[in-house]
């Protein structure tokens, strides 16, 4: 089964043209059948880039797919094209009596900034509440992941001397897990962060389920359960060239920056990079959609009024 998007939304040609399945709107509304809603709240800049990444992994499940995206209401990007923006994107406040199956939460470029001065923390930790109440199971994805492992259990992060950046080797520590069925027993991962939270603070919070973890870079995934939530650290939903963009971007413009390490062959930045963390990526959403799909209510109106993961 398909995702949905809109026709004209730049990563429905994308996608097709790699033979995700898409649908376009009208012949998704024909269909007798209650798609799996999820969400997007892009927190990134390039929003493009970002949203095409997430619906690609999204796209490849046999589950059809409503996917929507959704922005900060009360900051406005300077990054995407507004009338882009205003075609595709709805302010949070607009739906704040809606339910989501899923809602994906991504990073942001402001991992430097104390959390309570990022412009727009208070209204990101009012989603945060609103996700018990409206949405079955939320993704947290790097400074998103780290932002609401903060909210729910005060667990810090801490800036780094120098870039978390490139391939970086992950151990499976729950292979049991549903959410890393097919995962090997240790998988590269693409990394790319100034700060990390630390295994024993995740370790002391009752509650939390550490999944994926590194040696050199600390906790990946972490399963909530109590707040029906996963948070990720790292970017499986990067393109192959996008750690190259980051390493490209900082080299002309003089910034300090590691080359990326294991990403190029002999790590080389004159090599063509290889994608060697697609197949978990496309496992783990995929395991993550399915999950939902078999606990989530038929009925939208009763997400948020139970617990809704099987028992374990």
């Amino acid at each position: 089964m398909p995702i949905t998007l809109p026709e004209n939304l730049p990563a429905f040609d994308v996608l097709q043209n790699e033979g995700v399945m898409v649908m376009g709107e009208g012949r998704a509304e024909r269909q007798d059948i209650r798609p799996i809603r999820i969400g997007l709240l892009n927190l990134m800049p390039k929003k493009i880039q970002t949203e095409t990444q997430f619906a690609r992994l999204i796209g490849a499940t046999p589950l059809q797919i409503d996917f929507q995206l959704i922005r900060i209401s009360s900051h406005e990007t300077r990054n995407t094209a507004a009338e882009h923006m205003e075609e595709f994107y709805r302010p949070w406040t607009d739906l704040t009596d809606e339910k989501f199956d899923g809602l994906i939460i991504t990073g942001a470029p402001i991992e430097h900034l104390p959390y309570d001065e990022v412009t727009y923390w208070d209204e990101l930790r009012r989603i945060f509440d609103w996700t018990q109440s409206n949405v079955h199971s939320t993704f947290g994805v790097c400074w998103g992941g780290m932002a609401m492992l903060y909210h729910f259990h005060g667990v810090r992060k801490y800036l780094l001397d120098h870039k978390a950046f490139g391939c970086i080797r992950h151990q499976n520590l729950a292979p049991a897990s549903p959410y890393l069925r097919g995962f090997s027993d240790d998988l590269l991962m693409p990394v790319s962060r100034w700060t990390e939270v630390r295994q024993d603070e995740v370790e002391a919070q009752p509650g939390l389920i550490p999944l994926i973890s590194s040696d050199e870079t600390g906790p990946a995934l972490i399963e909530d359960p109590d707040h029906r939530a996963l948070y990720m650290f790292n970017h499986f939903e990067y393109d192959s060239g996008t750690l190259k963009e980051e390493y490209d971007r900082d080299v002309a413009a003089g910034k300090p920056i590691n080359v990326p390490v294991n990403y190029y062959p002999h790590d080389d930045p004159h090599e063509i990079p290889t994608n060697r963390w697609r197949s978990h990526a496309h496992l783990l959403y995929g395991n993550w959609l399915n999950e939902i799909y078999q606990s989530t209510p038929f009925d939208m109106a009763a997400i948020g009024t139970g617990r809704y993961f099987p028992e374990r």
